[in-house]
C-alpha cells in the first residue's frame, strides 16, 4: 500500500496528519468551478434572487458536503466564509463588505460557518438520540 499525503474516502479528503484533518482544497475548487459555471451562463442574464437560488441549492451542497464531520478550526471557517463573501462581491459587482453582508440578510443567505455551526448541532443531536435510544 502506498504512502500517501491524503486521500479520498466518501467525497471528503483527509490529509496525513497527526490529528484527524480534513483538505478544503478540492471542495473549494469543485465550489468555484460549479459557481462559475452557473454565474456563466445565466449571471448576466438572471435576477440575482435567481442565480442565488441555483447557487444555495446546486453549489453550496459541494461546499458542505461531509465537514459537519471534519474539525474544522477558525482558519477553516473563514476561509468557506470567504469563498461566498467573493462571490456575492462578483454578482453585486462590488467590494464593499457591508453592501455584501446586507445583501446576504436580504436574501436569507447564509454562511458556511453559520451553517455548518447548525448542521453539526442537528447531527449531534440526532447522535445522542440514537446512543440514548440504542442503550436504554
Amino acid at each position: 500500500m502506498p504512502w500517501v499525503a491524503d486521500i479520498r474516502y466518501l467525497g471528503i479528503h483527509i490529509v496525513r496528519s497527526m490529528l484527524f484533518k480534513c483538505s478544503l482544497d478540492m471542495v473549494k475548487r469543485s465550489f468555484y468551478r460549479a459557481a462559475n459555471a452557473v454565474f456563466g451562463n445565466i449571471g448576466r442574464f438572471a435576477s440575482e434572487e435567481v442565480v442565488l437560488k441555483i447557487i444555495h441549492s446546486k453549489c453550496a451542497p459541494i461546499l458542505l458536503y461531509g465537514l459537519e464531520a471534519c474539525p474544522l478550526n477558525k482558519a477553516d471557517l473563514n476561509s468557506l466564509d470567504f469563498i461566498i463573501n467573493r462571490f456575492f462581491m462578483k454578482l453585486f459587482k462590488t467590494s464593499n463588505l457591508h453592501i455584501v453582508r446586507s445583501g446576504q440578510e436580504q436574501y436569507c443567505f447564509e454562511l458556511p460557518s453559520v451553517s455548518l455551526a447548525r448542521r453539526r448541532t442537528k447531527v449531534e443531536a440526532k447522535f445522542s438520540n440514537f446512543l440514548s435510544n440504542k442503550y436504554n
